[in-house]
């Protein structure tokens, strides 16, 4: 099999407006205004993991409660009630929609600022991620869980950041899914979205072979796929993933 050619032909079939219905990214697409589109998918992104028809259960009703605009509901200190997620409790969701209002009020700043800030800084996305942890970090006023750090994680300790990575794609890919709304980095520079699924998928197709699912996997793997496209070596997140969820290997 010629790994490239097989995993170009499946990003052209899972890589379209049919992917978005069923996955996290649905939710920053509800919205027009850039900055509604961020705040929704940092959001979206933060509880995508277990059992997707239970995240994608507590997004709704999460934002239901957040109205028409994810932005005015910030800005207004809104508060969500009810909605705890596996780890994270509501104090811990409390917590993030608080900073996000000092983020976008006191600091006159915005998701896409900071993470911008911290990309100007390092110029890479492992100490990128570290600014912004290290900013909801400094900024925790309430007795927050276990659960608040794992809905922000911290890049120091070489997870593979699948969520945030995630969360990037969203932002700096333009295409049929992903939005393309932040240009302060290349789409280049972004890391795969490491997963469960992409991980057994890439072993098996020898193009990962590190057994362990860290930060150094997520490296290795990124820097094998822009040998297929150094311009935009992420887009086959969604061969590999449809590979994986869809067990065809």
């Amino acid at each position: 099999m010629n790994t490239k050619t097989e995993l170009e032909k499946l990003c052209k079939s899972y890589e379209n407006k049919d992917f978005i219905k069923d996955d996290p990214i649905q939710f920053p697409h509800r919205y027009k205004n850039k900055r509604d589109i961020e705040i929704a998918g940092f959001l979206a992104s933060l509880f995508a993991y277990g059992k997707r028809e239970l995240f994608i259960n507590v997004l709704n009703k999460m934002f239901a409660q957040m109205g028409d605009s994810p932005l005015e509901f910030i800005l207004s200190n809104g508060k969500v009630e009810g909605i705890d997620y596996r780890f994270s409790k509501n104090i811990d969701i409390a917590q993030i929609l608080e900073i996000l209002h000092k983020l976008y009020t006191e600091d006159n700043s915005s998701l896409e600022e900071l993470f911008a800030h911290g990309w100007r800084q390092f110029g890479e996305v492992a100490l990128m991620l570290q600014v912004v942890a290290d900013y909801f970090y400094s900024n925790v006023s309430k007795d927050v869980t276990a659960g608040f750090y794992h809905l922000i994680p911290n890049p120091a300790k070489k997870s593979p950041l699948k969520r945030m990575n995630m969360f990037l794609r969203w932002m700096v890919r333009d295409g049929e899914v992903d939005l393309g709304i932040w240009h302060f980095m290349p789409k280049s520079a972004l890391l795969i979205p490491l997963d469960v699924h992409v991980a057994r998928i890439s072993r098996k197709l020898n193009i990962l072979s590190r057994s362990a699912n860290d930060l150094k996997s997520v490296q290795e793997l990124s820097d094998k796929l822009k040998k297929f496209d150094e311009n935009d070596p992420v887009k086959y997140d969604f061969a590999l993933f449809g590979y994986g969820v869809n067990n065809q290997l």
